[in-house]
C-alpha cells in the first residue's frame, strides 16, 4: 500500500491542536491538503482518533465517501449525509460530526488523524463505526497516511 502525504494547512505535524479545531474552540474539522492522490482514487475517508484516551484509539470522527481530490474542505457541517451526495459521516463520540480534541483538563493527549483513499464507494449506513468502516474498506484501500498531534 502506498504512503498517502497530506498536510493541514492550520497545523504543524508532530505540534498541538489550534484551538479552533478543538471542542473547546470552534470544533471546526480541518482543511485537508492531499498531495500525492492515485489516480485510481474514486473515494476518501478520515478518522480522528485519541490515542491516549483508556479506550484504545477513541473516535472522534470518522467520514467517508468523499469523492476524491486534492482537498477536503475544512469545517464539515453536522449530519449524516454531508458534503456531496452519498459522503457518509459515521457514529463518532456518539454523534454524526466532526468532535474535536477536549481531553480533561490538565491533561495532554495525543491524537491521530488519517486519511484513506479508496478505489470505490463504500454501501455502508451512517450509524457504522469506525471499526465497521476499516473492515469494509480493507480491500479497497490504495493509500493511507497519518499525522499526529496533541492537545492539552
Amino acid at each position: 500500500m502506498e504512503q498517502l502525504k497530506f498536510n493541514l494547512p492550520d497545523f504543524t505535524n508532530g505540534d498541538k491542536f489550534p484551538l479552533d479545531y478543538t471542542g473547546r474552540g470552534k470544533d471546526l474539522s480541518p482543511e485537508i491538503l492531499i498531495e500525492n492522490l492515485s489516480e485510481n482514487a474514486k473515494t476518501l475517508a478520515v478518522t480522528l482518533e485519541d490515542i491516549s484516551h483508556p479506550i484504545k484509539n477513541f473516535t472522534h470522527w470518522v467520514i467517508w465517501n468523499i469523492p476524491a481530490a486534492s482537498k477536503i474542505e475544512k469545517a464539515v457541517p453536522k449530519g449524516k449525509s454531508v458534503l456531496e451526495a452519498g459522503t457518509v459521516q459515521g457514529a463518532a463520540y456518539g454523534m454524526h460530526r466532526y468532535a474535536g480534541p477536549k481531553p480533561p483538563h490538565g491533561k495532554t493527549h495525543k491524537y491521530r488523524i488519517t486519511v484513506y483513499s479508496l478505489d470505490c464507494s463504500l454501501e455502508l449506513s451512517a450509524s457504522k463505526r469506525k471499526k465497521h468502516l476499516l473492515k469494509k474498506a480493507e480491500n479497497h484501500i490504495l493509500q493511507k497516511g497519518s499525522l499526529e498531534y496533541s492537545f492539552e
